[in-house]
């Protein structure tokens, strides 16, 4: 297939890149590297050195004799030039990782809120759009999140995201409905990525975009089989309070001596999954393609779930490091369960990959390596959700007030 991967510079996207390539496939990103210029402007840089998406994709060709081609598009801004893409090159499938991804970010000041709702959410429709005056009949794949669900305590698994519902009837009858499972979106990335499933939803019905939704938990590792092959194609790895996701930030901070950073009691539970599954649920997602005319597919994207406290209390215990306990800046239960479907992926095929100390040590192994490139200013989250709760959080770049526990 051909195959257009808009976002193909970011931490999912490159190495779905490498993996659909490697597996045959003609690949074309779409970037507008903004995810560059965000490390400007937080000034703070991936802890793993990254070349140039241009020497990465001249790497990868000069290893394995496969091109992947780079096109610099603003999805969000430049409708124009990304419909004369689409209608040149008319792709087969479309993977839609083109969007402001951190929700600590989005929740920094109101201009991040702004950039991050008129990005995401215009990339969407821009493309929506061109698909059908183009009658472009393309799958689009689109990485969203399980944050759309929330995280409240319903007491029952959620579902692949539609929840049957019966309505009573003027005459009494019950009749059966399939909704999109309620939106409960925890900051304003999320509440863009709920947004999303609607923009799907009426593109589907309407025009008949042929369209996959794939809500996923919290990615962790760095590798995959593709990117051990060179040095200089390896993922990025961030690390920053606004960026880096939870288990990576404790595995550097471990790889760094400084205290495993818990906010409020640690009982957040989330879905997790490793890069390596993530890549192969989005090819598995390409070949399982829905049909024209057919509603919105989507698949939970996760493998197991976790509470944010035993991560850490795992990750203490293979590391020595000790845990601090920190104001939470999100606003948020300090505690919730969380149980999700996943069947359609397992049905699929996915063999899951879930969390040892093997893998762990590999990313500590990674995290040593590179630790010379921490800037330990960076790794306090210090993006609040509230004014109210931004007064009560403290940090400090040193670690030399933080309450640490063995």
């Amino acid at each position: 297939m051909k195959i257009a991967v808009l976002g193909g510079d970011g931490f999912v996207g490159w190495p779905t890149s490498l993996h659909l390539s490697d597996a045959g496939h003609e690949i074309h990103i779409l970037d507008n590297l903004s995810r560059r210029w965000i490390d400007t402007e937080l000034g703070v840089q991936s802890l793993t050195p990254m070349d140039s998406i241009q020497e990465r994709t001249r790497i990868w060709h000069a290893e394995t004799g496969r091109r992947i081609h780079f096109h610099l598009i603003d999805l969000a801004k430049d409708y124009e030039l990304l419909k004369g893409w689409l209608a040149k090159h008319r792709p087969d499938a479309i993977i839609h990782f083109a969007e402001q991804r951190a929700a600590p970010y989005s929740m920094k000041s109101d201009r991040h809120k702004n950039y991050t709702v008129n990005n995401n959410v215009n990339a969407t429709h821009n493309l929506l759009n061109a698909l059908v005056e183009l009658e472009l009949d393309a799958h689009l794949v689109h990485l969203g999140t399980m944050g759309v669900y929330g995280y409240s305590t319903v007491g029952a698994a959620i579902p692949e995201g539609y929840l049957p519902v019966g309505i009573e009837t003027p005459d009494g009858r019950t009749v059966s409905q399939d909704i999109l499972y309620p939106a409960n979106p925890g900051s304003i990335y999320h509440m863009t990525k709920c947004l999303d499933q609607l923009l799907f939803q009426f593109y589907a019905k309407n025009d008949g975009l042929r369209i996959t939704d794939l809500h996923q938990g919290i990615v962790w590792g760095t590798h995959t089989e593709q990117t051990r092959r060179h040095t200089q194609l390896i993922n990025r790895f961030d690390y920053d309070g606004d960026y880096g996701t939870v288990l990576n930030r404790f595995l550097i901070q471990a790889a760094i001596g400084y205290p495993l950073t818990v906010h409020g009691t640690g009982g957040q539970t989330r879905a997790f999954i490793h890069i390596q599954d993530s890549v192969r649920c989005i090819e598995i997602a390409l070949n399982n393609p829905p049909e024209r005319g057919s509603r919105v597919e989507i698949f939970n994207q996760m493998t197991e779930t976790h509470r944010v406290r035993d991560l850490a209390e795992l990750v203490a215990k293979m590391t020595g490091a000790k845990i601090a306990w920190l104001p939470n800046p999100r606003k948020e239960a300090p505690e919730n369960e969380l149980i999700v479907k996943n069947e359609k992926f397992l049905g699929l095929g996915l063999a899951p990959t879930t969390l040892g100390e093997g893998l762990l040590g590999e990313i500590v192994d990674v995290a040593k390596k590179y630790a010379y490139r921490v800037d330990r200013s960076r790794v306090p989250a210090v993006s609040a959700w509230t004014r109210d709760i931004a007064a009560k959080v403290e940090h400090d770049p040193e670690g030399k007030r933080l309450k640490s526990v063995s």
